[in-house]
């Protein structure tokens, strides 16, 4: 046998205790998609124009320069994912950020990885 075949058998060893510390699928699954609500501009715009305190729909659609289906469509993502509240008076909705340390984590994140 030549060496180059004995450098196709890996010799590595995964043990159990290494995969253990692994989070479950599940667990993987909700960090990814609060990651997919958060990774869009437009979705970020919104925290941190809630930053400053609630708002009303019509000011984040004024705020955007979007329509009210397209900023509807954001805030539903973000509420499904309970980045924020929203509660209702008359026909309007308000918005606030349903934890206030979401943007400086955030900001923390981006300073680990940049």
């Amino acid at each position: 046998m030549t060496t180059q075949e004995n450098d196709d058998n890996c010799k590595c060893n995964l043990t159990t205790e290494l995969l253990e510390k692994i989070p479950k699928n599940e667990e993987l699954e909700d960090m990814s998609d609060i990651f997919k609500s958060i990774a869009d501009p437009t979705r970020l715009k919104i925290l941190f124009l809630l930053k400053n305190g609630e708002l009303c729909v019509c000011e984040i659609v004024e705020a955007l320069d979007k329509s009210q289906s397209t900023v509807s469509h954001h805030l539903h993502i973000l509420k499904k994912e309970k980045i924020i509240n929203g509660r209702k008076e008359g026909k309007w909705i308000y918005y606030t950020l349903n934890n206030p340390q979401i943007l400086e984590k955030i900001n923390q994140f981006k300073d680990v990885v940049i």
